[in-house]
């Protein structure tokens, strides 16, 4: 099998960036609103992105086309470090949610990927006041974020 037969049924499992792009759009339309981020910027420099910004913090919202799921990422930059955690893991840090598994990821269809979507988007609604009001870099530390410097 050629290597754009592999490419072809690999990408074919999520739906198309352009779909993702619009989704995304449509599920954070309210809590960008509200809490008066910046944003989407969109990329597609090695997974479909989008970003949004607001007071510091960066959440990064990415389409895996071969293992089919989306994952919403917060990053914040310090004067020395970049810290970069997944959203799931800084709500059970914070004492949002009580264990892990409340927050999809599937996305192997569009009525997967909608409903992953819309769920993270509620999990950023309710982390980003607490986070955005506290000790970022403390926070994020607890939450067992990478560190790059």
């Amino acid at each position: 099998m050629n290597g754009y037969a592999n490419k072809v049924r690999v990408f074919g499992m999520a739906p198309s960036a352009k779909v993702f792009f619009g989704e995304v759009r449509l599920a954070y339309s309210g809590v960008s609103a509200r809490l008066g981020f910046v944003g989407p910027e969109e990329n597609l420099d090695v997974v479909p992105a989008a970003t949004y910004r607001g007071d510091g913090l960066v959440y990064e919202v990415c389409l895996d086309w071969r293992a089919g799921d989306v994952d919403t990422w917060v990053d914040f930059r310090s004067d020395a470090y970049l810290f970069h955690v997944g959203l799931e893991a800084l709500a059970l840090s914070l004492e949002i949610v009580e264990k892990r598994g409340g927050i999809s990821y599937s996305a192997r269809n569009l009525k997967q990927m909608k409903n992953s979507l819309e769920g993270q988007a509620a999990y950023v609604d309710l982390v980003h006041p607490i986070i955005a009001a506290g000790e970022v870099e403390r926070l994020m530390v607890e939450a067992g974020a990478q560190r790059f410097g």
